[in-house]
């Protein structure tokens, strides 16, 4: 193992991945641990286009054109009744280069971007995990690992990046956590072979069907070697509470959305079933002195708009950012590491809005419809252009269309924690068969 590392990193996800190779580029050392060995198998495999701003910046985007991932370039919506929208297409909207995004298998596209982190400097270890962090009163001065074979020893650094995902390491110990009023969803996936996709640029295009009664919706997102991705999201208590069996839940969802039945009816699926219990939550600090969190580890929001890895990516170059600057000058104070948190915030808090709006019964096709001139930048938050107040301007449109007597959206507070267990967050249960 090389000498004293400037940075630790926990987790070698995209968040990890991404702060690390942006460190690594600036010339800082840094040390990243990841528990598992990859590939790994992961969840969270449609990209948006606003990712090519930080993959561009990691060198990763060659990495990308040559692989195998189905190319992306629109998102398109399926109402209740089975009604499409016109596909939203990025391209349109803005004709550049970053408007053609991937749809990715995650254990691929992860072990890329870790390896291009390697290939970056970074000094990377698998198969060790991170047992605790240090600390000296209130600062981070490093982490407790424990390798394979169960030796123990101390790292120790001037600032440590917890990017451990859900698992949140610090984010648990410092009971930061706080859970969205709103947005208790689950989700049942699985992976079929042989299903209808379109041709042409809609080949590659996620599809948001809406379920009958539309209390939730599933993705449709088409994957290399013609495996499709097709998942179920509703509320928790309506996917999970008294209904244990979920390849059955599964299936009986499948069969009362026809425009999901329709779609992989010649399809065969090929793997088992998989559920996870996407609570959505946030930490009430983006960062202390001497660490910062990026990524699933600082929160997780809805997937409804595949946003996952944009936040993941963001909030580590963000994060990369605030590092290396607060070295150059001798500040690795809170202030200085998360300076970036609240206009992360405020971005989070756009595509968490627009969640919402769609769970309240917002229509897509039906405010085009009434505000044309809107098209584009409703377009502009689907592709996760997140962090720029000239995209609010949809709001008071989009609330001229409540019926009457519409509650308004409840807001998130993320500055009181509320202190639960982390295994409500954190379950992923894989009952039957082998991963993709």
């Amino acid at each position: 193992m090389a000498g004293t590392p400037d940075v630790v990193v926990i987790g070698g996800g995209p968040a990890g991945s991404t702060v690390s190779t942006l460190l690594a580029q600036r010339g800082v050392r840094v040390q990243l641990f990841e528990r598992e060995r990859f590939p790994r198998f992961h969840i969270g495999e449609s990209l948006i286009p606003e990712t090519y701003w930080v993959l561009r910046r990691l060198d990763m985007l060659p990495k990308m054109q040559q692989s195998r991932f189905v190319k992306k370039y629109s998102v398109q919506f399926v109402n209740s009744l089975g009604k499409e929208s016109a596909p939203f297409y990025f391209w349109d909207n803005k004709p550049h280069e970053c408007s053609q995004t991937w749809q990715v298998v995650r254990s691929e596209f992860d072990q890329l971007m870790l390896e291009n982190a390697r290939e970056h400097g970074v000094d990377v270890h698998e198969g060790v995990r991170v047992r605790d962090v240090l600390f000296d009163g209130d600062r981070a001065v490093g982490v407790r690992i424990q390798n394979e074979d169960g030796s123990t020893r101390d790292v120790h650094a001037r600032v440590v990046v917890d990017a451990s995902g859900q698992n949140g390491l610090l984010m648990n110990r410092l009971r930061l956590r706080v859970w969205d009023p709103v947005l208790n969803k689950g989700a049942i996936w699985t992976y079929w072979q042989g299903a209808y996709r379109d041709s042409g640029r809609n080949e590659g295009a996620t599809l948001v069907i809406q379920t009958p009664g539309k209390d939730g919706w599933f993705w449709y997102i088409p994957l290399h070697d013609d495996v499709v991705s097709v998942g179920v999201v509703g509320p928790y208590d309506y996917l999970f509470k008294g209904r244990q069996n979920y390849p059955q839940t599964y299936e009986e969802e499948v069969e009362r959305c026809p425009g999901v039945k329709e779609r992989v009816a010649q399809a065969k699926r090929v793997t088992g079933h998989f559920a996870t219990k996407d609570y959505s939550y946030r930490s009430n600090q983006v960062s202390g002195n001497g660490w910062v969190l990026v990524g699933d580890a600082f929160g997780f929001l809805d997937p409804l708009y595949s946003s996952g890895v944009l936040l993941a990516l963001r909030s580590g170059e963000f994060a990369a950012d605030a590092i290396v600057e607060g070295i150059g000058k001798g500040d690795t104070s809170a202030a200085q590491l998360g300076q970036w948190g609240p206009l992360f915030n405020e971005g989070v808090d756009r595509m968490r809005r627009l969640v919402c709006e769609y769970y309240g019964g917002f229509s897509f096709g039906n405010m085009v419809r009434q505000y044309p001139e809107l098209r584009g930048t409703l377009t502009d938050l689907l592709i996760g252009d997140l962090f720029h107040d000239r995209v609010d301007k949809v709001w008071g449109p989009l609330e001229s269309l409540y019926p009457p007597n519409k509650a308004p959206i409840p807001r998130w507070d993320a500055g009181t924690p509320a202190h639960l267990s982390s295994e409500k967050a954190n379950e992923l249960v894989l009952p039957e068969g082998r991963r993709p």
